[in-house]
């Protein structure tokens, strides 16, 4: 991998923001302050700064297509049935999107959405990682065990029925309580009605209300698969950036119950041609989260309170583990190994920080607000109803912050806890379960089993949990690594809890993590994996008195959590009401032509083929195979820009010309990955796999002036089918819309 800093790779995203080179002193503080928004870098006078009603996306659900918008905008008039088209055409499948792209049950999703069935579809000798995978026939395509893709085939306007419910609540708490237990009871009547998978979902905060009904494929066939060298080309270094040379794509097929292809009579049709510089194109999928609709209270608080811890840890942790690569360089491998698995979220957390730091994007979201808060004070009707709004939500992000850093303080989890701490929780939430009476004990282990074993105080407890109280301290333990979790472990709940804190006093002496660190593990009894397996045999009373400065941590803290978390959702119930309430505000002040946040349901965005401004140059629209070369020579064939033995032998038989990757404004965030671009005809164009280090700005706010979508062109896919698979059957089949 080459050799880049993190500051170098942020550096190189601000390089055209010409009033910072020109006023730059240190480049330290632009590191740390200046976010990729070029245009804002400057000093703003916030009181200018005017938000616009698309601030809030452009990701349009199918219960309220936007005909209006798309004829005025592109004179594209739509229709209901072209819009039922497209929603039958996409599918969603788990964490990612997909679509049918032939009548013969043909799907097409990324590489990188599917690459955890590849160990599960692959025979003994296989790696398809290594060599990819196509098959040439029917038969020879293979079931992917617990993929399930699911295709939204029924939509339902419920919202009179939960919002009658909410209301009969005497208050915050029982109005949620009434809330979720009509949308159950929608949920079991619909299911019962359609014999469909359904979910209840809300839009704008919990304004709106729909059942929506899938019908549920499980029988699904990997079709082809490329190398993951060439699906992830550029690897960590190109992520989040353009121009990229992905092939980043897999196709699947889904059977019937009799074991046949399903024939779909909706699919989306193959582009020959792809698509145009400022050609309108759409993205179709189910994208998964986003705060737009956040008050700036709690769009503050995310950055001072739980991007803040996020960027912290993921921030630390990235760069010790490059850091322990020279300190233990026979772990090397593994320290990068560690750090990869994790440096898409490293870089998409740490960056949408950086954006939550961006005082234009604060007075943008300030100006919303304001339009919103102008337009109920304009009202007496609306005051009375909604004019409390804001300031609940002020006040409950105001008593969420000293819980919710202890809380963090409190918890442990498998990525970035060290062992030490990880074993100390396991003891003692085990000897703590087993001084539960037997009908408190069934209980717990009942909402166990619904959570993640390594939360807060899930470790250890007994039972279900053995296989993991005897993984706490692994074969291969890392006591460099270890240590250096701790350090980093330690300054978390220091910066959480304050230097001043008692625990921080007593536990660390109120030292950094690195003294601290070395100082608890001296004391610490947990010096091997028998003696550490011992511990779990004595009484919990011994447990609990075990001379141990990480079992007396967690020991002292175990009864509080209880509390901090019944504070917590006593809290977030009022806030969601609140929530509720603005999400009203906004549907009343513009109605479906703002819209809401993603939710993982089905959407489709528009947007146009366009390059942008970046790094003192521009981003062409779309790259070239000529490209993928340059960058294969240009870094010497080395990992992670080197190609397999196919892509070597293929550069001779293509066209290297033809377009391979592109960029496009339409809005997406994750859980859009593997959606179809497609045009106006309903034509695939491309297939969507990434954003730009800009879009990460998306989860809060969309601006299209740097935001984009980064797909694969249909043309680039259907050149690599072709000429360097020799995939012939798949390559007419798209071409045909059918198979052979």
């Amino acid at each position: 991998m080459v050799a880049n800093s993190t500051e170098n790779k942020i550096l190189r995203c601000f390089m055209n923001s010409q009033i910072y080179i020109k006023k730059m002193i240190n480049i330290s503080l632009l590191i740390a302050f200046v976010f990729v928004f070029r245009l804002h870098a400057q000093a703003i006078n916030q009181d200018t700064v005017k938000s616009q009603k698309l601030d809030t996306g452009k990701m349009w659900t199918f219960e309220f297509p936007p005909f209006d918008y798309l004829k005025k905008t592109y004179g594209f008039e739509a229709t209901q049935e072209w819009f039922d088209d497209v929603r039958l055409s996409a599918l969603r499948i788990p964490g990612c999107s997909a679509s049918f792209v032939s009548e013969d049950g043909l799907i097409m999703t990324n590489n990188h959405c599917v690459r955890g069935y590849r160990r599960l579809i692959q025979k003994e000798g296989e790696d398809i990682a290594k060599n990819g995978f196509y098959a040439p026939t029917f038969e020879d395509e293979r079931k992917a065990p617990n993929f399930t893709a699911e295709q939204l085939v029924f939509l339902k306007d419920v919202t009179v029925e939960v919002t009658d419910a909410l209301k009969k609540g005497k208050d915050e708490n029982e109005k949620i309580s009434l809330r979720d237990a009509k949308m159950k009871e929608l949920k079991d009547a619909y299911e019962n009605e359609t014999k469909l998978k359904c979910d209840v979902i809300s839009y704008y905060n919990g304004s709106l209300f729909f059942v929506q009904g899938f019908k549920t494929h499980t029988d699904v066939r990997l079709v082809f698969q490329p190398e993951e060298s060439i699906a992830y080309f550029g690897g960590d270094p190109d992520n989040f950036t353009f121009p990229r040379y992905n092939l980043d794509l897999a196709f699947y097929r889904i059977y019937d119950a009799d074991g046949k292809p399903i024939k779909s009579p909706n699919y989306f049709k193959w582009s020959a041609e792809g698509a145009a510089s400022d050609e309108l194109v759409f993205t179709v999928g189910n994208p998964g989260t986003t705060n737009r609709l956040r008050t700036v209270a709690q769009l503050e608080y995310l950055r001072d309170v739980t991007f803040r811890n996020n960027a912290f840890l993921a921030d630390n942790y990235y760069a010790r583990l490059e850091q322990l690569k020279s300190v233990n360089p026979s772990q090397a491998e593994t320290y990068e190994t560690l750090r990869l698995a994790f440096s898409n979220g490293q870089k998409n957390i740490s960056n949408t920080f950086k954006a939550l730091n961006d005082p234009y994007l604060i007075a943008r979201k300030k100006d919303f607000e304001k339009k919103a808060q102008r337009y109920v004070a304009s009202d007496l009707q609306l005051a009375k109803e909604y004019g409390h709004v804001w300031k609940t939500i002020e006040a409950t992000r105001t008593e969420l912050k000293p819980i919710e850093t202890k809380l963090a303080a409190f918890s442990v989890n498998q990525t970035n806890s060290s062992r030490y701490m990880l074993i100390g929780n396991a003891l003692v939430a085990y000897a703590k379960f087993h001084l539960l009476p037997e009908d408190q004990k069934k209980a717990l282990l009942d909402r166990q089993a619904q959570m993640p074993q390594m939360g807060g105080r899930g470790g250890g407890m007994g039972g279900p949990q053995q296989g993991f109280r005897d993984n706490l301290y692994p074969d291969n333990w890392d006591s460099i690594l270890e240590e250096a979790k701790l350090e980093i472990n330690i300054d978390f709940i220091t910066i959480n809890l304050g230097k001043n804190d008692a625990l921080v006093g007593r536990f660390f002496e109120r030292k950094p993590g690195k003294e601290a660190a070395k100082g608890m593990i001296a004391k610490s009894i947990f010096t091997n994996k028998a003696a550490v397996q011992e511990l779990f045999k004595k009484t919990p009373e011994e447990i609990l008195a075990l001379d141990d400065p990480f079992v007396q941590y967690f020991a002292k803290i175990y009864d509080q959590i209880e509390l901090l978390r019944k504070q917590q959702k006593e809290i977030m119930d009022t806030e969601n009401v609140a929530f509720g309430l603005l999400g009203q505000i906004l549907y009343k002040m513009y109605g479906t032509s703002v819209t809401p946040d993603a939710n993982r349901t089905l959407r489709i965005s528009d947007g146009v083929m366009k390059g942008y401004e970046y790094n003192g140059t521009v981003a062409p629209v779309k790259s070239t195979f000529y490209g993928l070369y340059d960058r294969y020579y240009g870094f010497e064939t080395n990992y992670p820009f080197n190609l397999s033995e196919r892509w070597k032998n293929a550069e001779k038989d293509m066209d290297l010309k033809t377009p391979f990757n592109f960029v496009s404004t339409n809005d997406i965030v994750g859980g859009n990955s593997g959606s179809a671009i497609i045009n106006k005809n309903a034509e695939v164009i491309g297939l969507a796999f990434d954003g730009n280090i800009e879009s990460l700005q998306g989860n809060f706010i969309y601006l299209p002036t740097y935001n984009r979508t980064v797909g694969v062109d249909s043309k680039g896919m259907w050149e690599a089918i072709k000429k360097v698979y020799k995939a012939d059957r798949l390559a007419d089949e798209l071409k045909e819309g059918k198979a052979k």
